[in-house]
């Protein structure tokens, strides 16, 4: 697991493909929360979502690598409770 030290404010977070996946907002416990707004992806969620550290596989060239390709990082996502995010909720709103 990435020391959480290495995951500072704004990084970009990417799948294994490299494909965008969020913005890290902060890393609370063992989550990252990520920013409910980004403009540059077109991101406007109403809530934070969360991804557990134990998802990324390494922060490199200032992103976050993700262990999970974009597509199936999207269903590592999770509500501040630590719920699943329903994908069809989160798709709807872009």
């Amino acid at each position: 697991m990435v020391n959480a030290s290495e995951i500072k404010e704004h990084m970009e977070v990417v799948g294994a493909d490299g494909v965008h996946v969020g913005k890290v907002d902060h890393v609370q416990g063992d989550r990252i929360k990520l920013v409910r707004k980004d403009e540059e992806h077109g991101q406007n969620d109403e809530h934070h979502h969360y991804v557990q550290l134990s998802a990324v596989a390494s922060c490199d060239g200032g992103k976050v690598w993700l262990s999970a390709d974009a597509a199936n990082a999207q269903q590592l996502l999770e509500e501040e409770d630590g719920s699943s995010v329903r994908l069809d909720e989160k798709n709807a709103q872009r």
